[in-house]
This record gives structure tokens, C-alpha cells and sequence, in this order.
């Protein structure tokens, strides 16, 4: 993954993390235990579900550490069964 982070951004840094999946009742636990691989805290993320319920939003704050790290993060999230995008 060819990304700008180390560009734009000053680590350590506060960094948002969006991820959309389809309706799932353990989206957050998944989402949670992979950011606490790469990136232990104590997380509350957000959820909100789309109109017709068939989608959900994970928001989740994290302090990033390093490129590296968001890069990896960008992509175990993404490899999460249900989750179709990560922002």
C-alpha cells in the first residue's frame, strides 16, 4: 500500500478510522480486537446504523504511531468479513 501518512501527518497523532460493514451484532468487538493488536487503549467507538438498517458505521479514534501502523490498520480492518470500506 502506497500511501502519504509519514507526508501529512505528525506522529504520534489522533487518527479516525470509519469503517462500514453490513449489519453485524459483533462489528464492533471485531473492529476493537483488531485495533488493539496494533494500537492498545481503551476504546468507545460510535455506531450508526444506515436507513434501512442494512449497513452500520464503526467510528473509532486511535493514536497513531506511525505510517506503518495505519497502513496495517487499513488493511486487517479491512479484511474483517462483513466490513465493505474503511476511511
Amino acid at each position: 500500500m502506497k500511501t502519504k501518512f509519514d507526508e501529512y501527518l505528525e506522529f504520534p497523532c489522533k487518527f479516525p478510522f470509519k469503517v462500514l460493514a453490513q449489519t453485524d451484532s459483533q462489528i464492533v468487538e471485531k473492529v476493537v480486537a483488531v485495533v488493539q493488536q496494533h494500537a492498545p487503549g481503551d476504546y468507545s467507538p460510535t455506531v450508526k446504523p444506515s436507513g434501512k438498517g442494512n449497513y452500520q458505521s464503526v467510528s473509532i479514534d486511535i493514536t497513531a504511531t506511525s505510517k506503518e501502523q495505519l497502513e496495517t490498520l487499513y488493511k486487517e480492518l479491512a479484511e474483517i468479513d462483513t466490513v465493505r470500506m474503511v476511511l
